[in-house]
């Protein structure tokens, strides 16, 4: 998309991007192009803000049987978030669709489908969707994917591709940022400064406090990293990834069992599907069958 167009949706995407939802769909109800591509566009990020905001009510009504392909594939993958009893028929149906012939252009049918791979820990098919497409997007969340496996070299060879394809975008900013986070080490200082320029030149959101709480706990700058999250518990108090670094920090800064449990209560409740509760409650229950094991014989 050339020269106004793109401009005209510079906002709602920034803010998208950058965990700022409300923002994202209140300026994408605002804006009326004549553009019937601007306004697909325009729906396609708003409808994502929503399901971002867990909203996955208003992306099941809003989006008909007669709405573009586009829209359907965000509609699969909030209907996947939405019911935990569709899931398994949802990845089948998915499974087929990515044997046969894929629209290679619908760059966010491949988004939404490694999304719900990635959701599934299925990092290969993701990574294997994704490949499919010249997108930023794709490149981007290929960079999260190759970071999660742990694969450093491979992310840094994706994130060149992004800086080559459009080195000003915010989406190859963040995952610059995101890299140098995994890098470690004088990286870190490198990762701070492109969360505190993102949110001085746009708005202190959520992801953008957690990614700079995550540089300071990595050197041990627990004080500066509570103050981030502090500030991001203020704009969102259930914020899943807000309420994991504060359990990690209760703990670093020796704070009472309470304090931690009281996240982990709250994160259990509000997000029983994140990786992370996922992880915490088999690992809980693996310790409760060990302990069985070794309990006195009555």
């Amino acid at each position: 998309m050339a020269g106004q167009e793109a401009d005209e949706l510079f906002e709602i995407r920034t803010a998208l991007y950058i965990g700022n939802y409300h923002q994202c769909i209140t300026e994408a109800q605002k804006l009326k192009p004549n553009n019937p591509d601007v306004r697909l566009d325009r729906d396609n990020l708003m409808y994502r803000a929503y399901i971002a905001q867990k909203k996955y009510g208003v992306v099941l009504d809003e989006i008909s049987s007669s709405s573009s392909s586009e829209l359907q594939a965000i509609k699969t993958y909030a209907d996947y978030l939405a019911n935990d009893n569709k899931r398994d028929r949802l990845v089948q149906e998915l499974d087929g669709k990515m044997s046969s012939s894929v629209d290679m252009n619908n760059s966010t049918f491949l988004l939404m489908a490694a999304s719900i791979y990635y959701h599934e820990g299925n990092i290969d098919s993701a990574l294997r969707t994704l490949h499919q497409s010249e997108s930023l997007e794709c490149a981007s969340l290929m960079v999260q994917c190759y970071l999660k496996i742990d694969r450093v070299d491979l992310a840094k060879k994706e994130l060149k591709r992004m800086q080559e394809l459009d080195e000003d975008s915010i989406l190859t900013q963040l995952a610059q940022a995101w890299f140098n986070l995994a890098v470690g080490g004088e990286k870190l200082q490198d990762a701070y400064y492109i969360f505190q320029e993102m949110a001085d030149k746009h708005a202190s959101t959520p992801l953008l406090l957690n990614g700079q709480a995550a540089c300071f706990m990595a050197q041990n700058k627990f004080d500066e990293a509570e103050g981030c999250l502090q500030e991001a518990m203020g704009k969102d108090s259930n914020n899943p990834e807000t309420l994991i670094n504060m359990i990690v920090l209760s703990q670093h800064l020796g704070k009472a069992p309470e304090v931690s449990n009281r996240y982990l209560s709250q994160l259990k409740d509000s997000h029983r599907n994140h990786p992370f509760v996922k992880d915490y409650l088999s690992k809980e229950n693996e310790f409760d069958r060990l302990t069985k094991n070794y309990a006195p014989s009555a």
